[in-house]
């Protein structure tokens, strides 16, 4: 489920924290990794989790207009598409989904006035409109539906961001990753595929395809990468102030130092992945999480540290 990108940034907010608290321990950081990167996946589980309360809850007002002391035709004869919706059914009656909401203590169901709210947005929308309105209907119809709610109607949600900060403070940045991964989800049970839960690390489900293949471990990457950037980190300042003497001294605990030495931990801990490949990746990573010129620094800087350092320079 996660890559590289991902841990990147993990490993980043981690460092980071370090560096401003010096509250952490190498082991302590290494146990705040792997939380994090099981939040995601929580992420994931309790934005899939949503489907069976918004059925529910369109199942609800039909029932309501049907109990009115005067009911219309309309009232009495409604359109049920949406209530019935095979995806919200397919995972409320999963076990092993269930089991899990339960296990992690992930439910919808103190936020009914938000999957209300939701909904409410969903009725108005074209697709939806669509959706009930369509001659064909069946299980790839009812999943399109729910890949369209997923890439529409969470992000930008002040509602929903509400709810996750208070949850998953640690990967409000990741939403769009983890609705990927329900589109992907929800495409795969309107093909008729089971559920299964996501491997954690992509490399992972790799593996779990085809035993044989050749790829290394995300979770050993993420790791050493981690311990590298930690323990090495005083090092890396030191040749950050080196190489620029007039360099503010308030930025010491900066976004920009600790992707810095990340940056300089992966080139010298991974001999096998390209330079330019790694400096890429940081610069993009400081692109989202530093100032606006937080890319350009890490690139120029960390690039001039390589070329400087004899066993790194033969890698470019």
């Amino acid at each position: 489920m996660l890559n590289r990108r991902i841990l990147r940034i993990k490993a980043f907010k981690v460092l980071y924290s370090h560096a401003v608290t010096g509250s952490m321990d190498l082991e302590g950081a290494l146990a705040r990794l792997d939380l994090s990167c099981e939040s995601t996946r929580e992420l994931y589980l309790f934005l899939l989790g949503s489907m069976s309360p918004l059925c529910r809850e369109a199942r609800a007002r039909i029932e309501a207009a049907r109990s009115k002391f005067n009911p219309t035709e309309e009232d009495l004869h409604p359109n049920e598409r949406f209530a019935d919706n095979v995806m919200g059914r397919l995972l409320a009656e999963d076990p092993d989904f269930q089991k899990l909401l339960e296990r992690k203590k992930l439910s919808w169901d103190q936020y009914d006035m938000q999957i209300r709210r939701m909904l409410d947005s969903i009725v108005a929308k074209p697709y939806y409109a669509r959706y009930m309105e369509a001659d064909a209907a069946g299980r790839k119809e009812d999943a399109r539906l729910f890949i369209h709610i997923f890439e529409e109607e969470f992000e930008d949600n002040e509602d929903i961001a509400a709810i996750l900060e208070d949850i998953f403070p640690d990967c409000m940045d990741e939403l769009g990753y983890a609705l990927t991964a329900c589109c992907r989800t929800v495409r795969e049970l309107g093909e008729g595929k089971p559920w299964t839960l996501p491997e954690l690390y992509a490399s992972d489900a790799v593996l779990k395809r085809d035993p044989q293949a050749d790829v290394s471990s995300d979770k050993q990457f993420v790791h050493k990468l981690l311990r590298a950037g930690f323990t090495g980190f005083e090092g890396y300042f030191a040749q950050v102030c080196e190489a620029v003497p007039d360099w503010d001294s308030d930025r010491l605990f900066s976004t920009d130092m600790a992707i810095i030495a990340l940056a300089l931990a992966e080139v010298e801990t991974f001999p096998d992945i390209p330079v330019r490949v790694s400096i890429n990746e940081w610069v993009e990573i400081a692109k989202f999480y530093g100032s606006p010129k937080s890319s350009r620094f890490v690139n120029g800087l960390v690039d001039k540290l390589v070329k400087s350092n004899k066993k790194l320079s033969k890698q470019i």
